[in-house]
């Protein structure tokens, strides 16, 4: 009867999973029907989308980061241990067993007054188990589980992340090398300009200006290549981290005009929140806070446990071996803890609040990426055909200029004009394809890289 009338009390408390805790409302994110940006032929994305580029050295930098990078590291080391908090949070769900053992020998005085010796032995096994009556333990592991899973989505997009650096990296330190050799070619001229300048000058040919005037101009573009070998060093040695290595240097591929421009990713809006590792992450981990305040909430109720042993003890003292055991349960219920639970609880429903907020944040941010990006593969191809066509034009001026120059009809200043607009337009050429590049690193980086969830 009165095992019944416990059990009875227990699942009267059964209906009842704590305090409601409010929780904030947060919208749901609809996907739009289409990108508000077409951006050209697309193409599918593969996991390895880096090779699009068709650099071999890049590919080597790419996986080295991912084998070697310490964030990545990092993230590899959190998953290790969110595994195991989330296979200590199942193991709760089984009954623990131990074993103990005491064994001795002893002297001690009788009844009647007469000593005894006795060698003994107690071996004893020990059972304990937490019945989950309300879901509690189950909600906790199903907390733990999600949080691993949080964890490995993490990794992924950490590694996708170092991945999309370091073909950024490369792509600028590329470009840096362009800008360079676009440099000395054009500080090659201008020395060739000089010593014509001064030969003029010498014979009476030309002003004193027109030698001054190619002097600056050449000391002006010598400037350049310092500049530019520091902004080079500055890239290898960030490379050089991203791979996990010391600064040295970087290895170059192909050549800085030949590297592909890879096609669009082809992806929906639709897929986006089933293509991006951070969205996952943060959808697990929402769904980790969802678990861990669901069992906030049931610890306001019974905990019920049951315990059993089972042994046996030897002595030379008796004739046989006595066994022992026990077996019995208890129920621990909260009456008063000072507000403790409900704090706790109020404190998981605020980190509840914080892992929803946090995937809209996600979401929309994912969103936007995608369209910022589109819009700049699409504008920098039309920039870059502009920029492309000013070069050509100039480069024809400056041709035009030198013969005009040489054969007296115009002053030196105006071929410089038109070296400085050739110059310039060289160098915005070489920046506004780095740009559209790394803008396509960064859109394949939007829309996932090709990531998908296992």
């Amino acid at each position: 009867m009165r095992l019944a009338a416990v059990l009875f009390a227990v699942s009267m408390l059964a209906g009842c999973a704590g305090p409601a805790i409010e929780t904030a409302s947060v919208a749901p994110i609809q996907a739009p029907a289409a990108w508000r940006v077409e951006a050209g032929a697309s193409a599918p994305i593969e996991r390895q989308w880096w090779q699009a580029f068709g650099d071999a050295e890049l590919t080597v930098l790419v996986e080295k980061a991912q084998a070697n990078n310490p964030d990545v590291g990092i993230a590899a080391a959190r998953v290790r241990q969110a595994r195991a908090q989330e296979m200590a949070a199942r193991a709760l769900l089984f009954p623990s067993l131990d074993f103990g053992a005491a064994a001795g020998r002893s002297r001690s005085v009788n009844a009647f007054g007469r000593p005894a010796e006795q060698s003994f032995a107690q071996p004893q096994f020990q059972a304990a188990y937490e019945v989950d009556l309300f879901g509690r333990i189950a909600d906790e592991a199903r907390a733990g589980r999600s949080a691993w899973l949080a964890s490995q989505t993490a990794h992924d997009a950490t590694t996708l992340t170092v991945s999309g650096a370091v073909a950024s990296g490369y792509i600028t330190l590329r470009a840096l090398d362009a800008r360079l050799q676009i440099t000395r070619e054009t500080l090659a001229a201008r020395g060739e300009a000089l010593r014509i300048a001064r030969s003029r000058a010498a014979a009476g040919y030309a002003p004193l200006l027109e030698l001054r005037q190619a002097e600056a101009e050449y000391e002006g573009t010598a400037q350049l290549v310092p500049q530019i070998e520091i902004a080079i060093a500055r890239q290898e040695d960030a490379l050089s981290q991203l791979v996990g290595e010391t600064p040295h240097t970087i290895g170059r591929g192909k050549d800085f005009l030949a590297l592909a421009e890879p096609g669009v990713p082809d992806t929906l809006p639709s897929e986006l929140l089933q293509r991006r590792p951070d969205i996952a992450a943060a959808e697990f981990q929402l769904a980790a806070a969802d678990a861990s305040l669901s069992a906030a909430r049931k610890r306001f109720l019974p905990q019920v446990r049951l315990t059993a042993s089972a042994g046996a003890a030897f002595s030379t003292l008796l004739a046989d071996p006595i066994t022992i055991w026990s077996v019995g349960g208890s129920v621990l219920a909260p009456l008063f803890e000072g507000g403790r639970l409900q704090a706790q609880a109020e404190s998981t429903a605020g980190r509840r609040d914080e892992a929803a907020f946090a995937y809209r944040r996600a979401a929309l941010t994912a969103f936007r990426e995608v369209e910022d990006n589109l819009a700049a593969v699409k504008h920098l191809s039309v920039q870059m055909e502009h920029v492309r066509a000013q070069r050509d034009v100039l480069a024809a001026g400056l041709q035009l200029a030198t013969n005009r120059y040489r054969a007296g009809y115009s002053p030196y200043l105006e071929q410089l004009d038109a070296q400085r607009g050739l110059l310039a337009a060289e160098l915005n050429l070489i920046q506004t394809r780095a740009d559209a590049l790394v803008a396509r690193v960064a859109l394949y980086q939007a829309m996932g890289g090709g990531w998908a969830i296992e």
